[in-house]
């Protein structure tokens, strides 16, 4: 088919239903109410000051966000119910074979190339739904009657046709002053996954670099050499360095595309730091085979196995999280749905097309692409998806504090770049929502801070109101259920099963691995507050984020950098508690959760990037995943 008859062909006109939309205003709404009702009821009692004020306000405008996590993670936690086998974890080896657990509890394994879903040892499949690329979304969406009828799609589920005709798919790799010796290891387990599963040179390789150091240029495509010379095939792995860096990571993916990617029906997107199994991309390649008229289809990325504190905690409960975040978020949003910039397979002709991003108004390019270009592209009538599934995808996260507040800030200032892209012509409702929903992950930000500092003062001046004990406890629980609900309602979805907590060591590994990841969450997520906070400010006075290397290597954290970094929280902490203090130890405990991470800052970095805890908790097996467990 030519490029010209794929732009025009496949503009499906598909839907999230309206009722699943409403479902999910409904639990926002409902969410609100509580939250505003027990707020008020907890600060009426005294009568009113500016501090109560700004309490309220302060929660009021929160409360959208809270209510927004609230009903993605009670749907996602539904919606993973009715599972009634445990997808296979595959062991972190590039290994292909599949494995399949039948009705008898018994584990099949099948030869890479299974078309999953089709094989007569497997059955046919029965039901119809909406997810559609893998056996697992079929076990825990299609085995349900009660499920099936409410995921009916006007046709049947589609599975991936690993055994068809090759579709020649470009791998991108898009890299800037990176390790090689980290990023081309997974590359060869990939390409290594995908020649004893898929027949042919359906494969390429493109290492696209924007380094602007020339010692480090010199290394990568060295490197990448080596790796070539390495190859079975060395004609399909090639690297291109730009000149220059015009229009970032989504100039260097356009520009590649403009060149080499033309060849291409298909592209694999991944960052320096991604993984990525033969399996997981080829259930990715397969639905896109299937489906002419999906333009973008993202795969659900889980963190690494990690081996430092921070990340190894901080990827535990993301995890958790975000299979039910994902699940909710593909039910709902269906073919409008998210795009991540990575671990995603592209149709590149109407890519090409569509997705050449505007600048911004003052002219620099846009610097968070992902999002834009997925709505960009659902304008036209590509449909985008994602796949709640957590086996086969994966990313690195930052090995310590400074680096992970660094990306925070990166992210932040990227995603409220689409506050100028909100009246941009040709978008979808839903493609606007995304936009907006990328805001608001760190748009109410503002609202903690300030309903934090209020609090504080209300503490420090306020001797006439009493404390209303079960509204206060009321209005915390519903925040904070709230706020956590995707992570909380996630760690459930593990402990229910005893298949599943096994994956994870026992059911006394993972409870002790969700006490401290909890407990690490709201330090962390205090010291964030006030980071977050101020770059929000520094973006209202113009200012911009720059485009730096990323450090992924572990590393410990030493005092002095600590302190450098972190005395800003720690003399808030310091204030704030001591305004607390004047209430009394009561208003001290009911602030500890959500604020001691202030005055706790320097010793939280440090020790969550300490070698020594961090052997602790790998010898303990603590906040451990299935694929270290395996």
């Amino acid at each position: 088919m030519s490029e010209a008859a794929l732009i025009r062909g496949g503009h499906g006109e598909g839907a999230a239903a309206p009722w699943r939309v409403l479902s999910v205003v409904g639990l926002v709404l409902v969410a609100c109410v509580c939250l505003a009702t027990a707020m008020f009821l907890t600060l009426a009692p005294g009568g009113w000051t500016v501090a109560k004020a700004v309490m309220l306000l302060s929660c009021l405008g929160a409360a959208p966000w809270v209510g927004f996590c609230a009903a993605n993670g009670v749907i996602g936690f539904f919606l993973r119910l009715p599972r009634p086998a445990v997808p296979p974890v595959e062991r972190f080896d590039g290994a292909v074979p599949c494995s399949h657990q039948n009705k008898a509890g018994e584990s099949e394994n099948f030869p890479p190339g299974v078309i999953l879903g089709l094989d007569p040892r497997i059955g046919r499949p029965r039901h119809r739904v909406r997810l559609l690329t893998s056996l697992a979304c079929r076990e825990f969406l299609g085995s349900s009657p009660r499920m099936t009828g409410r995921l009916k799609h006007s046709h049947p589920v589609a599975y991936p046709d690993v055994c068809g005709a090759a579709t020649r798919t470009a791998i991108a790799v898009t890299v800037r002053n990176e390790d090689m010796a980290a990023v081309l290891p997974p590359l060869r387990r990939l390409l290594d996954g995908l020649d004893a599963a898929e027949p042919g040179g359906a494969f390429a390789l493109f290492v696209l670099s924007d380094t602007n150091d020339p010692a480090l240029a010199m290394t990568e495509e060295q490197s990448v050499a080596a790796f070539r010379a390495s190859d079975p095939r060395p004609d399909r792995v090639h690297y291109r360095r730009r000149a220059n860096n015009r229009g970032f990571k989504a100039g260097n993916i356009m520009d590649f595309l403009d060149h080499e990617g033309r060849d291409f029906e298909l592209m694999l997107i991944l960052d320096a730091d991604s993984e990525m199994t033969a399996t997981a991309v080829l259930r990715l390649v397969g639905a896109m085979r299937r489906e002419s008229s999906l333009g973008i289809i993202q795969h659900l990325t889980v963190g690494l196995p990690a081996s430092s504190a921070f990340p190894r905690l901080f990827q535990f409960g993301m995890r958790a999280g975000m299979r039910t975040w994902a699940t909710a978020l593909a039910w709902w949003q269906d073919d409008s749905c998210v795009y991540w910039g990575h671990n995603a397979v592209i149709r590149i002709a109407p890519f090409r097309a569509h997705c050449r991003l505007p600048p911004l108004p003052n002219g620099d390019p846009i610097l968070s692409h992902d999002q834009i270009e997925a709505a960009i592209l659902r304008g036209a009538g590509w449909r985008i998806r994602l796949l709640p599934e957590e086996d086969g995808s994966y990313e690195a996260n930052p090995p310590a504090l400074p680096e992970f507040m660094r990306r925070e800030l990166r992210w932040l200032a990227g995603n409220f770049e689409y506050r100028h892209l909100l009246r941009l012509p040709g978008l979808r409702p839903m493609g606007r929502w995304q936009l907006i929903q990328a805001i608001l992950l760190f748009g109410c930000t503002p609202f903690y801070f300030a309903f934090l500092l209020a609090a504080a003062w209300a503490a420090a001046t306020d001797r006439l109101s009493g404390f209303p004990f079960g509204p206060a406890l009321a209005a915390t629980l519903i925040w904070a259920g709230g706020l956590y609900a995707p992570k909380l309602l996630g760690y459930l979805e593990v402990l229910l099963p005893r298949a599943k907590r096994s994956l994870y060591g026992g059911a006394a590994r993972v409870l002790t691995g969700i006490a401290l990841e909890i407990v690490f969450t709201l330090l962390l997520d205090a010291i964030n507050v006030w980071a977050k906070t101020f770059a929000m400010l520094r973006i209202a006075l113009g200012l911009r984020a720059r485009w730096t290397p990323q450090n992924r290597a572990d590393r410990g954290v030493s005092w002095t950098e600590a302190t450098r970094l972190l005395w800003p929280q720690t003399l808030l902490g310091v204030a704030v508690f001591a305004c607390f203090a004047q209430a009394g130890w009561t208003a001290v405990i009911w602030a500890a959760p959500f604020a001691l991470g202030l005055p706790l800052a320097i010793p939280f970095c440090v020790v969550t990037a300490d070698p020594a805890v961090s052997a602790w908790l790998r010898r303990a097996r603590l906040a451990a995943i299935p694929e270290e467990l395996g």
